[in-house]
């Protein structure tokens, strides 16, 4: 019995298991590589989308949305994985906590969406709508919570973003087939 049939009682394998452990650490990582926008108050722009998408794209349903659970959990719990090192309930309720909380979001609907079978087209579109439904929610999320305007919020909560969350949405996309090529080398 090889890795990949050796099931626990969730019906995980002891590889998906593994498999998700590492996404969930390579999360942690990319929530450090930010960079500041120079408007004041507003969220960074991070590598964590990026990543945020390839789970979705790579990852059954159950897999993609237990690892993003598992990194929000270990922020919530205090550990500083969230960007900039942050942690804790209070930085899931900030007003930035709508685009962490959206990744919930993406977990489920991409893998819903994108097929079962990698197509570049259907990927690509599904990465897309990813990006804009992180954009929207966050910059919805932060509106309330500021109580901006629908002007500033629109401006520096989705226009701020939305450029490069769409090339890293493309990216994403097309390197689906290298990930899944080395995940099935790594048995």
């Amino acid at each position: 019995m090889n890795q990949e049939t050796k099931t626990n009682k969730t019906g995980f394998t002891t590889k998906s298991i593994t498999m998700m452990a590492l996404f969930a650490a390579i999360l942690c990582i990319s929530a450090y590589i930010s960079i500041p926008l120079p408007i004041p108050g507003s969220p960074h722009i991070t590598l964590l989308n990026f990543v945020i998408i390839v789970i979705a794209l790579l990852f059954p349903l159950s897999q993609s949305f237990i690892t993003i659970l598992v990194w929000m959990a270990l922020g919530a719990i205090g550990l500083p994985v969230f960007i900039g090192g942050g942690s804790g309930i209070g930085y899931l309720t900030n007003i930035f906590g709508g685009y962490t909380f959206s990744f919930l979001v993406i977990a489920i609907v991409l893998p819903l969406i994108r097929g079962k079978k990698y197509n570049r087209i259907l990927y690509t579109i599904a990465a897309i709508v990813g990006v804009v439904l992180i954009d929207i929610i966050g910059m919805l999320f932060w509106k309330v919570n500021a109580g901006l305007s629908w002007k500033v919020a629109f401006l520096s909560g989705f226009v701020a973003f939305i450029p490069l969350d769409l090339v890293k949405a493309v990216i994403a996309a097309q390197i689906i087939p290298a990930f899944r090529k080395v995940m099935q080398s790594a048995e």
